[in-house]
């Protein structure tokens, strides 16, 4: 997972309440066994105007000029300003592989689903929650200057603003630890590495048994 600290970023805004994992990745898109190649369909069908299916060349698609991310003020942006409760509907943690692999490092929104916050720690999105006063006077900046970004500074907690104001957000010490250090639930695992082979070594020692293979009486 891709370490997060200090971020600078175009800012792109989703001004729309209540988006669902659906509409940041449609159903048709879940069917592959990888967790990767999810980007080119994050928001399929607002982005595009026909639709979209699993391995289509997204050269060969007919793109919304209306939506948000085809402007050319926001292609690059990989900060995202969006509304309440965003991240509802099914659980799906390819929400947040999307985003990320979209170019997303940080979402802003008043709030947010639990599930769907919760799987952007573990994929490398830091979400930011900010009072809905904040979030409408980011909307209406980004609106007024193209080429609006704002500056992320997760060890500090704060959100730098081009005229340099700063906005304070909070985030759990444990969340923080582990995206400074770039580590999901495997590379929290993989800091004990030696501690795990050492253990099975000394299991397989005492019982040397395991190490043989059990085949089926047909085998």
């Amino acid at each position: 997972m891709q370490a997060f600290t200090v971020h600078k970023g175009l800012v792109a805004p989703m001004d729309r309440a209540n988006v669902d994992t659906d509409a940041i990745i449609p159903k048709q898109f879940l069917k592959s066994i990888k967790r990767s190649g999810f980007g080119p369909n994050l928001f399929d069908e607002w982005r595009y105007l026909d639709k979209g299916e699993p391995g289509q060349d997204p050269t060969s698609r007919r793109p919304n000029p209306e939506f948000v991310l085809n402007q050319p003020r926001f292609i690059g942006a990989s900060v995202l300003l969006a509304r309440q409760n965003f991240g509802c509907g099914s659980s799906r943690e390819h929400a947040p592989w999307a985003l990320e692999q979209f170019g997303f490092r940080a979402l802003i929104a008043p709030s947010y689903a639990d599930i769907f916050f919760n799987n952007c720690f573990k994929n490398g999105l830091l979400p930011i929650q900010l009072p809905e006063a904040q979030v409408d006077r980011l909307f209406d900046e980004v609106a007024a200057f193209p080429g609006y970004t704002l500056t992320v500074d997760l060890p500090r907690h704060v959100i730098m603003k081009p005229d340099g104001t700063e906005l304070p957000f909070e985030v759990q010490a444990f969340r923080k630890y582990c995206l400074l250090n770039g580590f999901d639930d495997i590379g929290l695992t993989l800091r004990h590495a030696d501690k795990i082979r050492a253990y099975e070594a000394e299991r397989l020692a005492r019982m040397p048994w395991l190490a043989q293979t059990t085949r089926g009486p047909n085998e």
